[in-house]
């Protein structure tokens, strides 16, 4: 079998090789950046990476020789991510490298070596587990925000429309519009806080206490309580019992103040990361709600009136629908532009059918 290195390259091997160049080096630019923003274990995995496509790019050098030609700047979206990681370096440039990893050609491209497709293959994997963090560090805020939005947006959409389609005059619609952003803002913003207070809670009660480490030296060896424990938590009787034993034979006064007396609470994991506090979760859906719930009404606040203000106000939230569609896509590693219009479906689907509610309202009324 004939290899790229042994035969003639055709001019668009030279420019297809280029190109694959320049998206290297631009990749590995990325990562270093994002690394210069992390510290510790994430750091030496992004210098990896950075590493990793480092070797892909002296592949492609290897390949090209005399026709290397001048530097090539990376595709648009490669230096879209290495502006981003310049100014941001956050969990949204991580789940922009985690997709474009994912569309790496080289599983196809018989010039690229089996070693490179996995590796993209690896790579990807890589960035969604550094992307996980930092979801897992956002998830009970963000959550709440991005709700909140929505919900503000839609609510308050349909609320404004089918009022308006009534007949009723403007003032009434914005009064209604208003009084449906405070009712709402309020309403989200106590729900969130019952709902992540109440969560973190059964958490807590769920946790190991503490306090038993301070049991463990008055144990009695023979009836060994402390394999109830593990009993307790899953173990099968003999495996507890030798586990147990285990422990307490390495007891000691040092090692009741430090890591071995672990073994009795467990390795404890801070759960209550993901879900956030209730007073962050509150005040999160309280302003996205109250802000997503104020577009709809800047028509009638701007003196607009009837049908002009309603195609002003659908069209305001339609955008805005559609960057919390893409920016909820971009966070979970998905289409962008899929959740942005099932975001934008799932809107206006909800207000026509309160629009049409309300011009069948207002003509029973009438």
């Amino acid at each position: 079998m004939t290899t790229a290195a042994e035969r003639n390259p055709s001019p668009a091997d030279i420019r297809r090789w280029r190109r694959y160049l320049a998206d290297e080096r631009a990749e590995a630019a990325v990562y270093r950046d994002l690394a210069g923003r992390r510290t510790g274990e994430e750091r030496e995995i992004l210098l990896a990476l950075a590493e990793a496509e480092g070797r892909h790019e002296q592949h492609w050098l290897t390949l090209l020789g005399d026709d290397v030609g001048r530097p090539l700047r990376g595709d648009i979206r490669t230096r879209l991510l290495g502006l981003l990681a310049r100014r941001f370096g956050s969990v949204f440039v991580l789940a922009l490298a985690q997709r474009a990893e994912a569309r790496s050609p080289y599983s196809d491209d018989v010039d690229a070596t089996p070693q490179m497709a996995a590796d993209e293959q690896i790579h990807e994997e890589v960035v969604r587990a550094l992307a996980a963090r930092g979801r897992q560090r956002l998830s009970g805020t963000f959550r709440a925000a991005v709700f909140g939005a929505n919900d503000g947006l839609v609510s308050n959409l349909a609320l404004v429309l089918g009022i308006s389609a009534s007949g009723v005059a403007t003032h009434v619609v914005l009064l209604t519009g208003i009084s449906g952003l405070l009712a709402g803002a309020l309403s989200m913003g106590a729900g969130e806080y019952v709902s992540v207070r109440s969560q973190r809670e059964l958490l807590e009660a769920s946790s190991p206490n503490p306090e038993t480490r301070s049991a463990l030296p008055d144990l009695d060896v023979d009836a060994n309580e402390l394999t109830l424990v593990y009993r307790a938590r899953g173990m099968a009787p003999d495996e507890a019992k030798a586990h147990a034993a285990e422990v307490l034979a390495g007891l000691n006064a040092r090692a009741v103040e430090t890591a071995s007396v672990q073994a009795v609470t467990g390795e404890v994991i801070d759960e209550h990361e993901s879900v956030g506090t209730g007073w962050n979760a509150a005040l999160s859906s309280f302003c996205f709600f109250a802000s997503g719930a104020l577009i709809p009404i800047l028509p009638y606040l701007f003196g607009l009136q009837g049908t002009t203000a309603v195609l002003v106000a659908a069209l305001l939230v339609g955008i805005v629908l559609l960057g919390t569609g893409a920016i909820v896509g971009l966070l979970s590693g998905a289409s962008p532009l899929k959740r942005a219009l099932r975001q934008l479906a799932i809107g206006y689907g909800a207000a026509a059918a309160t629009y049409l509610l309300g011009l069948l309202f207002g003509a029973t009324v009438g």
